[in-house]
């Protein structure tokens, strides 16, 4: 028995250690981690989404560009949904409520999108709410990861986040083949219909979540005399901002995330242009969800200590060089070459993940040490969304040049433009990269919540 138990003592100190990276197995971490998998598990209904778009409404990929970007709307309105769950609990709750609504809302949007979508403006409608859905579902859960990362140790750092990541990453891997597949057998609507069940999930598990009520926790801590206002908060967040180590790195993040994107004229060329199935699509979104874990564990495993700058630096170069090599694909020099547009695919979204998300885990680890006490949700929605409002505005740009270049879902003559026009905007972040060396070695001042009360 004493041989028996020393066993099971060691396998679990190993899954402690390898798996979930030093964090203990209580009931609230694997209550948020299944929160963070369905995210990625939703993934399924992402070719679905865009199959349905070209194929059913007839959009065009200006058109699927532009509402792409309509869509992300409530993913750069995150700071809102931290007012509201930080200044407005239900029955004294800030996050567990909240978090059974927006599942409750994200079925519903996927329900609606597979019985009633049969007009653009419905199927934006319902598209926009299952991003709502998961949005604040996200801030959620981001903010009850930075309360316990603001507590990590120095050799622990960013481990949670990794943690997080990788269990999203780990959903979308598991459904990425499937999202192509059930396409090659079912409709868009039944793959729909499917989906609405896993935000479900997220309302079970919410039950799982440690919460105090505010108002025992304010009882509590006898220097908190009232829950933060909503004018709190803002005042909190103008003097995080006032400090050059906060917003000159959001500054460069979003002029980063802001250069234009081909993305729709892309898919389009994939299936209008080389004819690759669902199937095969499904089997890309695998590679690259599989390299996003990867990534998180070369980043985990060699770059956690490594400046941001540095990664940001080499990151943009790499990253930008790599894509130019879709001047190959959309020539057809690849064929030339001996290479299918098959391999060539998959191995060009292998490397770019593996490199995208190497790039993208410093943002969330920075973002979570700067958190100020009290409005964890606030600001990080904040700096999350100032995030996604570059990525919506590279889609939107990305539509006009589309549009100026006259590409359609059939006319891919000036896509090697785009290529080239997308890589070389690509490259403007480099031009303000030596503004963070100002701000790496500079201390963030925090502000307590009772420090800004009035």
């Amino acid at each position: 028995m004493l041989i028996h138990s020393s066993g099971l003592s060691k396998v679990k100190d190993s899954v402690i250690k390898k798996i979930l990276l030093g964090n203990e197995p209580k009931p609230e971490l694997m209550a948020i981690l299944v929160v963070y998998f369905v995210q990625g598990i939703l993934g399924l209904a992402r070719l679905a989404i865009s199959f349905f778009l070209k194929d059913e409404l007839h959009l065009s990929p200006v058109e699927v560009s532009v509402l792409l970007g309509i869509v992300a709307l409530p993913w750069m309105i995150k700071p809102l949904f931290g007012f509201v769950s930080d200044g407005l609990p239900i029955f004294g709750y800030r996050r567990r409520p909240y978090l059974v609504l927006s599942g409750i809302l994200g079925a519903a949007a996927w329900v609606t999108l597979s019985t009633l979508a049969y007009s653009t403006w419905v199927a934006t409608i319902a598209i926009a709410l299952s991003s709502l859905s998961v949005a604040f579902s996200d801030v959620i859960v981001d903010s009850l990861v930075v309360e316990r990362a603001r507590l990590e140790s120095q050799a622990q750092v960013g481990s949670l986040q990794s943690l997080c990541w990788g269990t999203t990453a780990l959903g979308g891997l598991i459904t990425a083949y499937f999202s192509g597949l059930l396409l090659e057998y079912f409709s868009t609507r039944t793959v729909f219909l499917v989906t609405a069940i896993f935000p479900l999930i997220i309302s079970l598990v919410a039950w799982f979540i440690n919460e105090t009520p505010v108002n025992k926790d304010i009882q509590q801590q006898p220097d908190q005399t009232h829950p933060l206002t909503i004018k709190t908060q803002i005042k909190q967040l103008g003097q995080a901002f006032t400090q050059k180590a906060i917003w000159i790195p959001t500054a460069f993040i979003f002029i980063w995330q802001s250069t234009p994107s081909g993305e729709a004229a892309f898919f389009y060329f994939f299936t209008n242009e080389l004819h690759f199935a669902p199937e095969f699509l499904g089997r890309v979104h695998l590679v690259t969800n599989l390299a996003s874990l990867i990534g998180i564990w070369i980043f985990q495993r060699y770059f956690k200590s490594v400046s941001f700058r540095i990664i940001c630096g080499w990151s943009i170069v790499i990253s930008a060089a790599l894509r130019m090599t879709m001047l190959l694909l959309v020539t057809h020099t690849n064929r030339a070459l001996g290479i299918d547009d098959h391999w060539f695919s998959l191995g060009d979204s292998l490397i770019l993940a593996i490199m995208g998300q190497i790039a993208f885990m410093p943002i969330m680890v920075l973002a979570a040490r700067i958190c100020p006490l009290g409005i964890e949700a606030t600001l990080f929605a904040l700096l999350m969304s100032i995030f996604n409002l570059g990525g919506a505005i590279s889609k939107e740009i990305g539509a006009i040049i589309m549009h100026w270049l006259g590409i359609t879902d059939t006319n891919f003559d000036t896509l090697w433009i785009l290529v080239i026009i997308t890589n070389v905007l690509a490259l403007l972040p480099l031009l303000f990269l030596n503004f963070l060396s100002d701000t790496e070695e500079t201390d963030i001042k925090i502000f307590p919540a009772n420090s800004v009360n009035s």
